[in-house]
């Protein structure tokens, strides 16, 4: 079902979006690497009732577009692991969805999928999972002995990969936990089963040594940039990501999304699709305006980024978001310029502001991120009791 409500979302990233970000006053760089600051910040998008935020991470030191090697040092380098990140915060939080990045290409499906069906445990139904392809070339190097296949073929192996996770997040049966003391059983082994999965990229016999998380399938989430991307969000992702970088591009996403998932056997019902932009909100445009050139200037360069960017005050952009909702969009994951600043704008200018005007709602609504997103918790996915997916003997 679909909500009327948008559906906002932040995404967190060191200092913030601006490769300079990290030189504000209020950036804190030498907290980069605790805990405490994002813990903050994630309350901070509680505070604005935000469906969700995104925790960044990667398997190779950041870069930019400008950047001709991986070797300024001007720039943000290093993060905290995404899934321990969201490990850590999630219990402090209570109403906010916590979804972490995660690559395919580097990591095993077995282990991804007890990641994230602990992290929904953790955080009560509040879990969800950024869907993350390695294309470089040196990617290869980061894995260690696993046969990497070549650039081209990740997005299908990918595909394969979140097969197998919600395989496995689905390989215990909702009450295949008794744990009834009196007639000494914990759980009933023939709701447990084995997936069998013999596929082209990967064989994983199952099952989960996680039980079915609160959500029974947390949220999969989806960053589309090229037509790779878009088939692969389409055919696997409950929530797909678009930054555009013109009006072109931003009109016309909605509609080629929807014909992607279409053509992938699935309902357009079945997904939210957010379009994506950098933010640099405060009351005042001029001043906004010169504190974002004051961050091109400290960066050597006119900040540039894969979405629009945006640079006004919270009233503006409540104007444009509501345009852009005409086109189709679901909601927004909104990437603020410099963090606390922008984050701080998005949640207690922005979104008051989407709620005087009707736009979003004042109050969490449900307590689980796929509540908030407006899906049901999808019923285990019936497995024969024979040959795959036999029950564990």
């Amino acid at each position: 079902m679909k909500t009327s409500n948008l559906h906002l979302a932040v995404a967190l990233d060191g200092a913030g979006w601006h490769p300079a970000a990290w030189r504000e006053p209020r950036a804190r760089p030498r907290e980069l690497f605790r805990a405490r600051p994002w813990v903050e910040h994630v309350r901070e998008a509680e505070r604005g009732l935000l469906d969700f935020v995104t925790l960044e991470d990667s398997h190779g030191l950041q870069s930019t577009v400008a950047d001709v090697a991986d070797d300024r040092t001007d720039r943000v380098r290093g993060r905290l692991d995404a899934i321990m990140l969201a490990a850590r915060v999630a219990p402090l939080t209570r109403g906010v969805g916590i979804v972490a990045a995660a690559d395919t290409t580097v990591t095993e499906p077995f282990l991804l999928s007890t990641q994230v069906a602990t992290l929904d445990f953790v955080s009560r139904g509040r879990a969800g999972w950024l869907l993350q392809v390695s294309t470089g070339e040196r990617d290869a190097g980061y894995v260690g002995p696993r046969l990497v296949p070549e650039p081209g073929a990740r997005y299908d192996e990918a595909t394969e990969y979140v097969e197998v996770v919600r395989q496995l997040w689905d390989s215990w049966e909702d009450d295949a936990e008794i744990r009834d003391a009196a007639s000494n059983r914990f759980f009933d082994r023939r709701r447990v089963h084995h997936i069998d999965h013999a596929g082209t990229h990967f064989s994983v016999k199952g099952p989960s040594i996680t039980p079915r998380s609160p959500q029974g399938q947390p949220v999969v989430a989806a960053l589309v940039l090229g037509a790779a991307q878009k088939a692969l969000a389409a055919a696997t992702a409950d929530v797909i990501i678009v930054p555009a970088k013109d009006d072109r591009q931003l009109a016309t996403a909605p509609e080629r999304i929807a014909d992607a998932v279409a053509a992938a056997g699935r309902e357009p019902a079945e997904v939210r699709v957010l379009a994506d932009a950098v933010v640099f909100l405060g009351p005042d445009r001029t001043a906004t305006l010169e504190r974002r050139h004051r961050l091109d200037a400290l960066a050597g360069a006119s900040h540039g980024a894969d979405a629009l960017v945006f640079t006004g005050t919270p009233a503006e952009l409540a104007d444009v978001l509501l345009d852009w909702r005409e086109l189709g969009y679901d909601g927004f994951r909104l990437r603020p310029g410099a963090i606390p600043h922008d984050l701080d704008q998005v949640t207690r200018a922005l979104v008051p502001e989407l709620v005087r005007r009707g736009a979003f709602r004042p109050r969490y609504e449900a307590d689980t991120l796929r509540g908030l997103l407006g899906f049901n918790r999808p019923a285990g996915r019936s497995v024969p009791r024979s040959s795959a997916g036999a029950a564990i003997t």
